[in-house]
């Protein structure tokens, strides 16, 4: 609970009200499209919404840019045009039918939806922009004039396969409004549900006050996502421990590592990232709508991709930028992704909302010297986060000043003190040169055949290798002494990689173990690396290994060195390579 000094002050200052309109000012880009035509209908119904909402229709034409194109064509005309009276009048000609020919397109589309505008009794404003389409779009967008911009995600140059037009694009990373991209021609959002990922920025619950608010008009259900993904810093902690000396593996032992992993990441980020999702539902009672929330993990786009296919939403509203965007970025990476990937319509949020909690919790706490300090000392691509828990530890605590003991007391709850130690240790022994780490039997985990197969299917050995640590994090997470094909599976059906079929007569390729793919990664890419990868299978298959340990790549990497040394001998007494050849031999079997 809050203290009384602090529930005193919280009553005094001005809190963020809860704003619940809707866009008044849309701009609307038309080309008559069948996207077009659906945003022009959606945008009605938006406009609908709000009294006084008017919609401002643009179509973007290149007058110039087609004069342009007709003198760069001048050069081959037939004789009898090239003479300069003739010339000059085709000139004439061209240049009055591009311009009035453009212009009469452009006020066509236009023209279309102002009668769609007139029927429902919506103001109407005509904007006709000449230049390169993008540009002027984004430039319109971002005049001042507008909240929110409505657009198709594919024109009239779209084809089959197509999801995502460059103009489209171009204009959602440059617009500095909500923009609205509508994929589903024919569906309109009112149909629902409405889908909301939440990280605890101030855009996306931005994007969370928008979506309640339809939710309110329409009736329609809102289901609330978080995601965060644990198997990437098992990815990361497996690489590090991959190239630890011996003395450092001691701190790093897999059993410690992986028990300092489940408390720091499994329960520290899953307990941040809930939290958002009941900041959520604290905003959505301000409405007086229940939502359905539900915590995610996995890489945050595929996961919410994923979420989506299931659901199947008529709408999906994401914050554009998220809560570890710097100053220079003009789009988040999940936001990106899933406004490229996703089959429903897509709101990229840049309205922001900061819940009473975050407004309350900062504005009347202070940080003592020593606990910034402390704070400087956090990754800067976390710190954002792990301030805002720490800033909700110390309000439900009752404290409004922020000490270094507080800090620590918050960290211990995502990150235990002895985990704080050992991974400093860990740092220490790096930082100091040690880099052989030798695994010991407990280190490795037992995979099904069956799992094993499925994931000699990915041919890119780099995704082979986060994969398959990918796949033993999920089945450690159930508990599971064995790798089954369904921890694969769940990974391979999510898109991070692509199978290629392996032929029947093909000699299967051994597992690679995560130490040895992280060995095998520091020969230097191309030729070199594709050799030694080789190398190391024929040395594995001739010894008997099925699995590629540390020890067998070093053994094969070994053979390679020898190899390369023999080479360059011999290519030091040679008068040239081979023709066609590399120097050193490489690839060449002898």
């Amino acid at each position: 609970m809050t203290s009384y000094a602090t529930q005193a002050i919280a009553r005094e200052m001005p809190t963020q009200k809860l704003d619940t309109h809707l866009h008044q000012r849309i701009l609307l880009a038309l080309d008559s499209s069948d996207h077009a035509n659906t945003a022009m209908e959606i945008a009605a119904d938006l406009a609908g919404l709000t009294d006084g909402a008017a919609i401002t229709g643009s179509h973007v034409y290149a007058a110039k840019l087609h004069d342009m194109r007709f003198r760069q064509m001048e050069g081959g005309l037939p004789e009898q045009f090239r003479e300069e009276q003739e010339l000059e009048r085709q000139r004439d000609v061209h240049d009055d039918l591009i311009t009035r020919g453009l212009s009469i397109i452009t006020d066509s589309y236009l023209d279309q939806a102002e009668a769609t505008c007139d029927r429902l009794g919506i103001t109407f404003n005509r904007c006709s922009l000449e230049g390169k389409n993008y540009r002027e779009l984004a430039r319109e967008a971002n005049s001042g004039g507008h909240d929110l911009l409505v657009m198709g995600a594919l024109g009239l140059g779209a084809i089959q396969g197509s999801r995502l037009g460059t103009v489209c694009k171009r204009v959602a990373r440059r617009s500095a409004i909500d923009t609205l991209v509508i994929k589903e021609p024919g569906r309109l959002l009112k149909d629902g549900p409405i889908v909301v990922a939440v990280d605890g920025s101030a855009k996306s619950y931005g994007g969370l006050v928008t979506a309640l608010a339809l939710a309110k008009h329409w009736q329609v259900q809102v289901k609330v996502v978080a995601a965060y993904d644990p198997y990437y810093h098992y990815v990361a902690f497996n690489r590090i421990a991959g190239v630890l000396s011996e003395e450092a593996g001691k701190v790093f032992k897999f059993k410690e590592q992986e028990k300092l992993h489940e408390e720091i990441i499994d329960s520290g980020l899953a307990r941040i990232y809930d939290g958002h999702l009941a900041v959520a539902r604290s905003i959505a009672s301000d409405f007086g709508i229940e939502i359905e929330t539900t915590l995610l993990d996995g890489k945050p786009h595929d996961a919410i991709e994923k979420f989506v296919k299931k659901v199947q939403p008529s709408l999906l509203i994401i914050g554009k930028l998220g809560i570890h965007a710097d100053d220079e970025l003009d789009i988040g990476g999940n936001s990106e992704h899933l406004l490229q990937n996703v089959d429903c319509a897509i709101f990229l949020s840049m309205r922001e909302y900061q819940p009473e909690i975050d407004v309350v919790s900062e504005v009347t706490t202070s940080w003592t010297r020593e606990a910034e300090a402390k704070m400087e000392r956090v990754p800067s691509f976390v710190r954002n986060m792990a301030r805002m828990a720490i800033l909700r530890y110390a309000q439900e605590h009752g404290h409004t000043v922020i000490t270094q003991r507080i800090v620590e007391e918050a960290t211990a709850l995502l990150m235990p003190r002895h985990a704080e130690q050992a991974m400093g240790e860990i740092v220490a022994a790096y930082d100091a040169g040690e880099l052989k780490h030798k695994p010991t039997e407990e280190d490795a985990m037992r995979w099904a055949s069956e799992a094993s197969a499925l994931l000699r299917t990915v041919g890119d050995l780099s995704v082979r290798g986060n994969l398959s640590m990918r796949a033993e994090k999920k089945a450690r997470q159930e508990k599971s002494p064995t790798v089954e094909a369904r921890h694969v599976k769940a990974f391979l059906d999510s898109g991070e990689a692509e199978a290629e079929p392996q032929s029947a007569d093909k000699t299967p390729e051994p597992h690679w173990h995560a130490a040895a793919l992280a060995r095998l990664m520091r020969v230097p890419e191309g030729f070199m690396r594709d050799n030694c990868k080789r190398m190391i299978e024929d040395y594995a298959q001739q010894n008997g290994h099925a699995e590629v340990t540390l020890e067998v790549a070093e053994g094969g990497l070994k053979l390679a060195r020898a190899e390369m040394e023999a080479k360059m001998k011999d290519s030091s007494a040679a008068p040239k390579p081979a023709s066609g050849g590399c120097p050193l031999g490489f690839g060449k079997k002898h």
